[in-house]
């Protein structure tokens, strides 16, 4: 069977962000499953130097990865209510890479929410893409309380719920793989 590759996209830029920590985190458990290739896909990497999906303002580097992607995994920070300005501008430089393909999200916040609002704004932008939301995200509350110093998560019941999503996440990549794959498209 051939694997499916999922990327883990890094949903912002900023200096002292926690969300790697939450990132990397997911990168090594999604990297023990069997059936699954990933990488971390950081917006930092990118030359995107202008607004739009042209091919002018793509970085060739990450239309790749969107190509070979069956499905992706965004770690989102919440910034007042919704998601960075990087992380749109990243998933804006490529729109035709995404049709039909699953999405899920990893919520993250230094409060008690774990960025459930910019999931829920963030799940109408990559809907517009073509991308189908999964039903099971994962929500990482106070996220400067859960790792240690050295970047291990102090709260084991994470893996638990990380491990739910990227379950929902596989089965709904290899049924759009499938379905894209042998399904002709109306011309």
């Amino acid at each position: 069977m051939q694997k499916i590759h999922i990327p883990i996209i890094v949903g912002t830029t900023r200096p002292g962000r926690k969300s790697i920590l939450v990132a990397q985190f997911i990168f090594e458990i999604m990297s023990k499953i069997e059936n699954i290739s990933t990488q971390l896909v950081d917006p930092k990497d990118f030359d995107l130097p202008f607004d739009g999906n042209d091919e002018e303002n793509k970085d060739p580097k990450y239309t790749a990865i969107t190509k070979k992607a069956d499905g992706f995994l965004i770690v989102v920070p919440e910034y007042n209510h919704s998601f960075p300005g990087s992380l749109k501008r990243l998933l804006d430089s490529e729109f035709k890479n995404y049709l039909h393909k699953p999405v899920a999200f990893a919520g993250v916040s230094s409060g008690p929410w774990g960025g459930v609002r910019a999931i829920e704004a963030l799940a109408q932008t990559t809907r517009a893409f073509g991308l189908v939301s999964t039903f099971k995200d994962v929500q990482f509350t106070d996220v400067q309380d859960l790792f240690d110093e050295k970047g291990n998560v102090v709260d084991e019941k994470y893996v638990g719920r990380v491990n739910q999503t990227i379950t929902e996440l596989l089965w709904m990549a290899q049924a759009l793989k499938w379905g894209r794959e042998n399904i002709q498209k109306e011309k």
